[in-house]
């Protein structure tokens, strides 16, 4: 009852009008970490309960074809603050991202009047994650396969009260709110406020040790009172033996390759989207302190995502894959001189945010960005129209779990996605308009589309060119690090998170290693 109240009030106190501080108004942006943008428009929305979601959808703007520009946390997030393609900035995996001096959008906000502040969950910079997660991404074109993360499991904790689950993001949100109120409170400078959640990625599976990943879906009975389980839906698998390579090397190395029953599949969907609830009543904490201070109808308020998570489909959890599920991020925009309402359907990306960002505050945007302002699409001061931009998206991966560096281009009905040289390891192409679920790689039977859309591709990056860099980075990363160990490399690499599966041959994979680093 509290909550729909806290709508009702919403809505009436929402006018979208600029007032104070003319036109410049203040900006927020909650950016949370694996989040199905699938989830923030119909059908996926019917679901879960996301009841801010849909108050920002009902008065802004949702665009339905928002993409990352590399489906993991620190690359992706590197495009987002920099404007730039994965490639530009060499952001190779987790732990090689942006430099620290690297100019954001944000820098520009505060060279330009805007009192800034960033909170929560960043990553965009290098030399953070784990030492596994940077082994297992140097390595990852070794000739062996070893399971790299836990196999999913849910944890159900607490009672039908229990609200608060990730204590650190709960946490996070209150000193955002208290920023917000303070600088109601204080100034009439215009503010720029970031807040990064880490929900819904998944939680460290403790019992596997300190090297685990994060493979624990877990929330409480309250969350999962949001989810209508009767609409979660079982993801139809491709048998192993007729997966793309790739895709069989992210299957296995993510512990997925084993039985699952149709119980524990919707399980693990179920728990995702509680967590997907979650983050949602952050994102409607702040919000609701926007209306408490007065500040609602001069704000813009964007909600994203660095990814998203396959919650199994495609037998797979986690991101590091072109499919939606991984690739496919929440974008919805409301604010002053928006228009409310509506949907988009043209391709955008994380890397279209620095330019909108500075657009809406009037600042010139610097040259070498990536990126396409998109405020022209949604502005009621702007004449509109329907396409702008290139009309494509490109997205990149270099990371682990995936032996081969991936390129997709996402443009119209559309998903082609090219591997390493563009020779070695078959392209997919994919047809959205009927395939949803992309288990029809049609490649082959559309020849001249793959063809036209390769040649596009390589207009954009020289892709080729881009994975051989990436190959030598790794090789000399690797190298380096092989070497600073000394005698303690063997129990280094043998205790890291493919323990299990390296220690059953552990000499051969040493072996496999070196053949690796002898091969050109």
């Amino acid at each position: 009852m509290y909550l729909v109240f806290t709508l009702i009030l919403l809505f009436q106190s929402y006018n979208g009008c600029l007032c104070q501080n003319s036109t410049r108004p203040n900006i927020i942006m909650v950016m949370s970490d694996a989040f199905d943008g699938r989830l923030t428009f119909d059908p996926g929305s019917r679901v879960v309960q996301l009841p801010y979601i849909n108050y920002l959808r009902e008065l802004g703007t949702t665009f339905l074809n928002a993409y990352t520009n590399s489906p993991i946390c620190c690359p992706s997030r590197a495009a987002m603050w920099s404007g730039q393609f994965v490639h530009l900035t060499q952001s190779w995996n987790n732990y090689k991202c942006l430099d620290a001096a690297t100019r954001t959008w944000m820098d520009l906000l505060e060279e330009n009047g805007y009192h800034t502040q960033k909170m929560g969950k960043l990553d965009y910079t290098s030399g953070s994650h784990s030492v596994s997660n940077r082994v297992e991404a140097w390595t990852r074109d070794v000739h062996f396969l070893l399971s790299q993360e836990g196999r999913p499991v849910t944890q159900l904790v607490g009672n039908a009260s229990k609200v608060r689950i990730m204590t650190k993001d709960w946490e996070t949100t209150d000193r955002a709110t208290q920023w917000i109120r303070r600088r109601a409170a204080s100034s009439s400078q215009p503010f720029a406020l970031y807040l990064g959640l880490n929900l819904p990625h998944t939680y460290r599976t403790d019992s596997l040790g300190p090297t685990a990943g994060g493979s624990t879906f877990r929330t409480s009975p309250y969350w999962l009172k949001k989810v209508s389980s009767d609409l979660i839906s079982i993801p139809e698998w491709l048998p192993m033996s007729a997966m793309h390579p790739v895709d069989y090397y992210s299957t296995f190395t993510k512990n997925c390759s084993g039985d699952f029953t149709e119980e524990e599949v919707i399980s693990i969907r179920a728990f995702y989207y509680a967590m997907c609830a979650e983050a949602d009543a952050m994102l409607g904490q702040v919000i609701s302190t926007l209306r408490e201070t007065g500040l609602l109808n001069n704000t813009v308020v964007i909600f994203t995502a660095d990814h998203g998570d396959l919650a199994m489909e495609h037998r797979q959890y986690y991101k590091m894959s072109m499919f939606e599920g991984s690739s496919h991020v929440p974008l919805l925009i409301m604010g002053p001189g928006l228009v409310s309402g509506l949907q988009v359907n043209q391709p955008v990306s994380l890397v279209d945010l620095y330019p909108t960002v500075l657009e809406i505050a009037g600042i010139p945007v610097p040259g070498g960005i990536s990126g396409h302002s998109f405020l022209p699409l949604l502005s009621k001061a702007i004449a509109h129209s329907q396409k702008l931009g290139p009309g494509w998206v490109l997205s990149e991966y270099h990371g682990c779990n995936a032996n081969a560096s991936t390129y997709m281009l996402r443009t119209g009905r559309w998903k082609y996605i090219a591997y390493a040289d563009g020779l070695s390891i078959p392209p997919q192409l994919f047809d959205l308009t009927l395939d949803k679920e992309e288990l029809h790689n049609v490649v082959l039977k559309f020849p001249e589309v793959s063809a036209h859309l390769d040649k596009q591709l390589r207009s954009i990056v020289d892709y080729p060119k881009v994975s051989k860099a990436v190959h030598l980075y790794n090789k000399q990363q690797f190298t380096a690090w092989r070497q600073s160990l000394g005698s303690n490399y063997s129990q280094v690499i043998a205790n890291l998170r493919w323990h299990v599966d390296w220690q059953k041959d552990a000499s051969a994979n040493e072996r496999a290693i070196d053949e690796w680093l002898k091969d050109s």
